[in-house]
């Protein structure tokens, strides 16, 4: 997100492309001249941008991308990509954990069914470990209220023992996220994390595959 006052625009340091500030991440120089990713936007000093893809980041380290940005010799690690994912996860998780704190998120196969088919629902969350079955069986209850028109948006990024810790409950395979701001902050976070690693593209009719999709 863009800081107070600033551009919603930055030019990609990679592809050259000026993107929204959404579809970008912001990397800043530590004192020691390592590059650091500015996950939440809020790190001192001068940001190089680059698009928010994996595969992207990756360019930007092999390339030299960042000092050339930042005019001067830097230290982009060959694990940053994969650091920044694990910033972007923990960052999705731990708004999962906020909008259940907030009321905002159910979870349970028979919960998550009931609340289908007569809550005001943003999202269906899977584990990525969930049987397809119950899955399919979810993306029927969807349909049959929701239908094809006004679709909503499947999550499957994280494994049940990731949900599970951080919702601490046992055994978390599906959950549902109910309209509200937390909510809504979980699906944006998790949105974030999806494009990062390109996995958004897509499901099946079905709704068993993808992350951030559309059932």
């Amino acid at each position: 997100m863009p800081r107070k006052n600033e551009p919603t625009e930055r030019t990609c340091a990679v592809t050259r492309e000026v993107l929204p500030v959404t579809e970008l991440l912001r990397f800043v120089m530590a004192p020691d001249k390592t590059v650091v990713v500015d996950v939440k936007g809020t790190l001192p000093g001068r940001g190089v941008w680059v698009t928010a893809k994996k595969s992207v980041l990756q360019e930007a380290i092999k390339k030299r991308a960042f000092s050339r940005g930042f005019k001067e010799q830097v230290n982009a690690e060959e694990g940053l990509a994969d650091h920044t994912d694990e910033l972007l996860e923990q960052a999705a998780l731990g708004a999962l954990s906020m909008s259940r704190k907030a009321g905002n998120l159910i979870v349970g196969y028979s919960k998550v069914e009931a609340s289908l088919k007569k809550e005001s629902v943003l999202a269906l969350v899977h584990a990525t470990d969930a049987s397809e079955d119950g899955v399919r069986k979810l993306a029927a209850v969807a349909a049959s209220r929701f239908g094809k028109v006004d679709r909503l948006s499947v999550i499957r990024l994280f494994t049940s023992d990731q949900m599970s810790t951080h919702l601490d409950r046992e055994n978390v395979i599906h959950a549902v996220l109910l309209a509200g701001e937390a909510g809504r902050n979980f699906v944006k976070h998790a949105q974030r994390l999806a494009q990062f690693r390109d996995v958004s593209a897509g499901a099946d009719d079905d709704g068993t595959k993808g992350a951030v999709t559309q059932d």
